[in-house]
């Protein structure tokens, strides 16, 4: 620090203040200071300033197990960048079960390593209820909607996700279409059930009982072959990306065609996507700007500042060509 104060001609102090975002500093000395950091390439001793401040400037990420996929995997990194925008390191707990202990567990964790606030990418109300059981006492928010929590809640709109996908196959006019749940824990999986029940219903259509799924393509695949066998569906909505792989294998195989024979629409627009062949209609999320909303809320609540509450994010539908008119 010394250092840099000798080289942008100011004091040690002002080192500092430039450091902590003391708001008194004027552009030009805190241009210099940055400056003189950057050319010595100084960085602050994150774990002394902890030891002065009594703050670890550590935010906690709690994610379930099945945040190996890709819509927590995406939410994660944004949460990373956005949190080091703001000058915070980022930790992550896996659960490797749901059980209470295995919560209070991750939860534990977090907490020994004195983080100042929590995110939840996990099945919500069970991890929220073990928050405020074991007595939690510093903010946190979850990337779901739906929950007993409302109040610490951010995400993108599920179920109008699901209603847009739904609507588009009505509007290709399919009438026998199928929904794949994901498995129901998971509240972003019950709130595209419950979009697509919604739409369906709003339709005056009948709605077949939908297959639960796990998120992945093998699960796709195995409910796949029992969907597809019925001639008469001819669209399937599959909860995500990985699930709609999986039909895609099981159609090839009873020698269905996509979208000749059965549509397929999915949810999350992986990467991926859109060099399925054919490229895959689906929903997309902004994972980003969902992170960066959250973090900004749970730093808010950090600093004991109040901040108007977001509304929930809204999901686009992209359509490919795994999708076409009912007999076109």
């Amino acid at each position: 620090m010394r250092d840099v104060a000798r080289l942008a001609g100011v004091s040690h102090q002002t080192v500092s203040r430039v450091i902590n975002g003391h708001p008194s500093i004027r552009d030009t000395t805190r241009d210099r200071v940055l400056s003189a950091m950057d050319e010595l390439r100084y960085r602050p001793n994150r774990a002394a300033r902890a030891l002065v401040t009594a703050r670890s400037n550590t935010i906690g990420v709690l994610a379930a197990s099945a945040a190996a996929l890709y819509g927590p995997v995406s939410s994660m990194g944004a949460i990373q960048d956005a949190g080091r925008e703001a000058g915070y390191y980022v930790t992550v707990a896996h659960l490797g079960d749901l059980s209470a202990d295995g919560i209070a567990a991750g939860l534990e964790h977090l907490i020994a390593q004195a983080v100042e606030g929590i995110i939840v990418i996990a099945p919500a109300d069970r991890v929220l209820d073990e928050i405020v059981a074991i007595g939690v006492d510093v903010p946190y928010v979850t990337l779901q909607a739906g929950t007993a929590y409302a109040e610490n809640e951010l995400s993108v709109d599920q179920v109008a996700g699901a209603r847009a996908a739904t609507r588009h196959l009505i509007d290709l006019g399919h009438t026998n279409i199928v929904h794949l749940s994901g498995p129901t824990e998971w509240i972003e999986a019950f709130a595209r059930l419950r979009g697509y029940e919604q739409e369906m219903i709003a339709a005056g259509l009948p709605v077949p009982e939908a297959p639960r799924g796990d998120w992945t393509a093998a699960r796709g695949y195995e409910a796949g072959l029992a969907l597809l066998a019925d001639p008469a569906v001819t669209a399937v909505f599959a909860s995500n990306d990985q699930m709609a792989l999986g039909l895609y294998h099981a159609a090839h195989e009873l020698g269905r065609d996509i979208p000749g024979d059965v549509s397929v629409v999915g949810f999350d627009d992986i990467p991926e996507a859109a060099h399925f062949w054919p490229p895959l209609t689906t929903v997309r999320q902004d994972f980003t700007e969902l992170a960066r909303r959250c973090v900004a809320r749970l730093l808010a609540e950090i600093d004991g500042r109040t901040e108007p509450t977001p509304g929930n994010i809204q999901p686009e539908l992209i359509v490919r060509a795994s999708t076409r008119a009912l007999h076109a």
